[in-house]
């Protein structure tokens, strides 16, 4: 169910500007925004690039653009 909040006129002006780019909606901007906040805070050993990364990889998956990775066998050879 949606709420509503309160922010400052200049985050919604930066999400606002943010979303044209990215083609979200504000609120989704802004959703995306507090998302990677909160995977920052429960990972703090990450950086955000590699957060991003990530999010990016699952979202190839489910898009079936991945590929699965094959790991090799003992001393980098498949036995």
């Amino acid at each position: 169910m949606p709420v509503a909040v309160k922010i400052s006129d200049d985050l919604a002006a930066q999400a606002r500007t943010r979303a044209k780019v990215f083609k979200r909606s504000v609120a989704g901007q802004i959703e995306y925004w507090a998302k990677i906040g909160q995977l920052v805070e429960e990972n703090p050993d990450l950086p955000p690039p590699m957060i991003q990364d990530v999010l990016l990889a699952r979202e190839e998956i489910k898009a079936g653009l991945g590929v699965p990775y094959v790991f090799a066998g003992k001393h980098g050879t498949d036995r």
